[in-house]
């Protein structure tokens, strides 16, 4: 059991499609400070599964972080996506399984909105930024 699953508890319970907290609220909520980093570094707050066990709770409960302001020591949990799976465990959001659709040469996977939509023509030079005549003047 992680000290953050009281946060977990608390959105799922929550239920609303934004949840704005302060740091604090959320120190209330698991019962221990958050770590220095959360108060330094944004990236803390990603939500990237692999970032913490403390963005693994808010993203098994179903929620996205947003809005973080580190000056103000606070941030929104929004409910993600409908369209996201998960785990029958009620595990957090997944990836969707790689797969061929949206590669292109040695590129390897698109990921986003555009996923599937750009294609870059056999013998495109991805270095040269205009063509031919990129320095050319007039």
């Amino acid at each position: 059991m992680s000290k953050y699953d009281p946060l977990t508890a608390y959105l799922r319970e929550f239920g609303h499609s934004s949840v704005p907290m302060t740091f604090e609220d959320i120190e209330r909520v698991i019962g221990a400070e958050l770590p220095k980093s959360a108060n330094k570094h944004r990236a803390y707050w990603s939500n990237n599964p692999t970032n913490s066990v403390l963005t693994a709770a808010w993203l098994r409960a179903g929620y996205r972080s947003a809005d973080v302001d580190l000056t103000a020591r606070r941030l929104v949990f929004r409910k993600a996506m409908t369209n996201t799976t998960h785990r029958e465990t009620g595990g957090g959001p997944q990836a969707p399984a790689p797969s061929s659709a949206g590669r292109s040469g040695s590129f390897g996977q698109v990921f986003g909105a555009l996923k599937g939509t750009v294609t870059i023509a056999p013998g495109t030079d991805l270095t040269d930024p205009v063509g031919e005549d990129w320095n050319a003047t007039g």
